[in-house]
């Protein structure tokens, strides 16, 4: 036989009148807790698998317990009384419900003293305290469990922010040691094997908490669902507090003196990034404003070397063979400000710039500003150089698909931009012109056909500048 349970409704609340002995659940046939309970018409219970197999084994169907004889199989039908009955595993049996100390049921609860007592306890042990029914409070502590268990909850949240909190500040904290040792602030390594120690048993604490946390959380969750109003109310001291656990809101992981190491990092790294956006902000904002002055510009044939190839338009050149050769711009200017774009995507080799129109065209020239040329160029596919006095090494990284040139006549300046980054390459500044100034393109050696220069203009940028 199944162990006994407690059995009670939604409903129907047990009182000393009406409380029932447990046999009046039980099937007299298989003896057992009614599973599917149907009613005869004499009005005796059976579990409706043991009333039909009964009477399937004999041929007179007669109930069992008065032996009334149905000369017709009777319809059975559903105890619905019975069937809304709910088992509950709140206790082994029915002496846990009884009061120890009158042997009478249970039925209400000493608000005065938070106990359940029996109706001798409230006229007796308890006189002049407050009661309520068992369903009441029973609803009441319910409310209380479900605040529980979200408080719980987000116990359990705060604990994980806390713990992705000290990763968070132990990657910085290591993230600024590396900075200071590369700086030869070697004292920093120490302290940061003691913070990563710090942290790995602060979130194993955490973690700890929140295991617990959790373990409470399916208690509160599991109580909170029954329908037991004695076991819950029962039970509900032990699991409506909290469980003992760490105050995690002023918990750091750095010690003070590294703090402020730290600190000092993160400030000089702010600035530094400040600094980074503030230059690239003004170099967008600047080459925005230079492309105002943008020019269309051509390639003049009668200063092309004759290994050189132009296209029909005017806007291409490409070498012919192995030798190097350059070509001019058929615009020339002797004041104001200019602007031109160049795509050099892909290529290997290229000079770019201005160059004076008196430059010597004939035999070996020097690019560098004593000769008449004021020009950035690039070497083996990643070398780029500005060609001043002396040259000057540039780190680009990656190299520019389109270079823009600028040159404000007056004031003495030729800049090369990243026009895809908006970024200054380089600035050739204090330059003193005394003669009209060419656009200056040399494709360098062929490579295959790859190193081609193209001329290129936006006529947005043109209408701007007007």
């Amino acid at each position: 036989m199944k162990s006994k349970l407690g059995l009670l409704t939604a409903d129907w609340e047990l009182t000393p009148h009406n409380l029932r002995s447990e046999d009046q659940f039980l099937c007299s046939i298989c003896l057992d807790v009614f599973t599917d309970p149907v009613s005869t018409p004499c009005g005796h219970n059976f579990c409706k698998t043991c009333i039909s197999q009964h009477w399937d084994m004999n041929v007179i169907c007669q109930c069992p317990m008065c032996k009334e004889t149905f000369y017709t199989r009777p319809q059975l039908r559903v105890n619905t009384f019975i069937s809304e009955m709910v088992l509950v595993d709140a206790v082994e049996n029915l002496e846990g419900r009884m009061c120890m100390k009158h042997d009478k049921l249970l039925e209400l609860f000493c608000k005065t003293d938070q106990t359940c007592v029996c109706m001798l306890c409230s006229v007796l042990d308890h006189k002049n305290h407050e009661f309520v029914p068992l369903r009441e409070e029973y609803e009441g502590k319910k409310a209380e469990l479900e605040k529980t268990e979200a408080e719980i909850q987000q116990m359990i949240q705060k604990r994980r922010l806390k713990i992705q909190e000290i990763t968070e500040s132990v990657k910085m904290s290591k993230d600024a040691a590396d900075r200071q040792k590369a700086e030869g602030v070697q004292e920093i390594e120490d302290k940061q094997e003691a913070t990563e120690k710090q942290a790995e048993g602060l979130i194993k604490d955490l973690e700890q908490e929140i295991s617990e946390l959790m373990e409470r959380s399916s208690e509160v969750e599991q109580l909170s669902r029954s329908e037991d109003h004695l076991h819950l109310l029962q039970s509900f001291s032990s699991l409506k507090a909290a469980p003992p656990s760490k105050d995690w809101t002023e918990v750091r992981v750095h010690p003070p003196s590294y703090e402020r190491t730290v600190g000092r990092a993160v400030a000089q790294l702010e600035e530094t990034v400040w600094k980074l956006m503030k230059k690239k902000l003004l170099e967008a904002a600047e080459l925005q404003r230079v492309q105002q002055h943008e020019v269309d510009v051509t390639l003049d044939p009668d200063t092309a070397h004759p290994k050189l190839i132009l296209s029909d338009d005017g806007k291409q050149t490409t070498q012919r063979d192995f030798l190097v050769c350059y070509v001019l711009g058929e615009q020339s200017f002797s004041s104001g400000r200019f602007y031109f774009e160049v795509q050099v995507k892909g290529k290997t080799e290229w000079d770019l710039g201005v160059s004076t129109e008196s430059i010597n065209r004939k035999g070996r020239i020097t690019l560098s500003p004593q000769d008449g040329f004021w020009t950035v160029v690039l070497r083996n596919g990643n070398k780029y150089i500005a060609c001043a006095s002396p040259s000057v090494p540039l780190c680009l990284h990656p190299g520019p698909e389109k270079v823009g040139v600028f040159v404000d006549y007056e004031e003495g300046l030729v800049s090369f931009y990243d026009v895809g980054a908006a970024a200054l390459i380089y600035s050739f500044t204090g330059c003193s012109f005394t003669h009209r100034l060419h656009p200056y393109f040399c494709p360098s050696l062929n490579y295959g056909g790859k190193n081609s220069l193209r001329v290129t203009s936006d006529p947005d940028h043109q209408r701007q500048g007007q």
